[in-house]
């Protein structure tokens, strides 16, 4: 029997709990995962917050104006509620890692999907001061937090800021991985579409003689959830936690018998996964990111900002 992939929570158990909160995290946690995974941002007062769109909540005033609110702290997105039940406060990276770090928990790796609107100097340059208040951190908790980035402009920060962090791409297409990604990361965090074409194949078999772990994003469906087993990926990143476990749990106990109930025709009949929609997401996503963030070929190899530049 191939090693199975692990279990990594998107956004915590998400399709139970409202994502990207303590207690979606905590949920995945006690569901048995290996790992969970969370969208970051800073906040306009620089608390590192756990979120997936821009720090930014928008209100109409009496006016009919739209008011902006993207800080944190003092009657600021603190005091926010999700509309999901059970409702939850928006959690801070500092208690996030509080979590991670009970004794209970510090077998779960933590996936941080690192959106291109922030500044990375300063996102990273706060990540670490977190980081390195924990006890023990560069034992405990440093060695299980993987940097997902999208853009190559993060990369070098990365490795300035956070160099004791691991890294992966998270992509929508092999080609931008190859180019702008594959000797700076050890990680592809890939769309599952973008792998089931001839060149998600052959990227997928590039990474194995490399030695690079691919994780999958995001598989909620049984069918999708055996093909990774058949891709032998190293990890699942998915919304229902506590399916792909129970499913991996059947697998364990007869891995021939339970594969063999599905089939690959999905592949077919899907039309996300033929090759012009793969094409079509791949060349959307990199002109969304190169609208934020710049252009991929123009991205600064070297980091010159000073923490006092980052404070000031």
């Amino acid at each position: 029997m191939a090693k199975l992939p692990e279990c990594w929570g998107h956004r915590g158990a998400s399709a139970a709990f409202p994502e990207n909160t303590l207690a979606s995290f905590e949920a995945a946690i006690r569901d048995g995962v290996e790992g969970i995974e969370s969208d970051i941002h800073i906040s306009l007062d620089g608390v590192v917050i756990m979120f997936h769109d821009p720090a930014l909540e928008r209100t109409t005033g009496s006016k009919g104006l739209i008011r902006e609110r993207n800080w944190y702290g003092e009657d600021g997105m603190d005091k926010l509620l999700t509309l999901k039940e059970p409702k939850q406060a928006i959690p801070t990276f500092a208690e996030t890692v509080t979590l991670l770090m009970k004794s209970e928990n510090q077998h779960v790796k933590f996936n941080v999907d690192v959106k291109v609107q922030n500044d990375p100097d300063r996102l990273f340059y706060l990540m670490h001061a977190v980081i390195s208040q924990q006890p023990e951190w560069e034992t405990k908790l440093a060695p299980r937090i993987l940097l997902g980035l999208w853009h190559p402009r993060f990369i070098a920060f990365a490795k300035s800021r956070l160099p004791y962090c691991r890294r992966a791409h998270i992509g929508a297409g092999p080609a931008l991985a190859r180019k702008y990604f594959w000797k700076d990361v050890e990680v592809f965090s890939m769309n599952f579409a973008a792998l089931t074409s001839t060149d998600g194949l052959n990227f997928r078999n590039e990474c194995k003689a490399a030695g690079k772990q691919i994780v999958v994003w995001t598989v909620n469906e049984p069918e999708q959830m055996m093909e990774a087993v058949r891709w032998e990926v190293d990890a699942v990143l998915t919304d229902v936690t506590k399916k792909w476990l129970d499913l991996r749990a059947q697998l364990q106990a007869d891995y021939d018998a339970i594969l063999s109930q599905y089939g690959r025709l999905f592949l077919w009949t899907t039309w996300r996964f033929y090759l012009p929609a793969v094409i079509i997401r791949h060349r959307i996503t990199r002109l969304y990111l190169e609208s934020i963030a710049g252009p991929f070929d123009l991205y600064e190899p070297e980091v010159t900002t000073t923490a006092t530049q980052i404070q000031a």
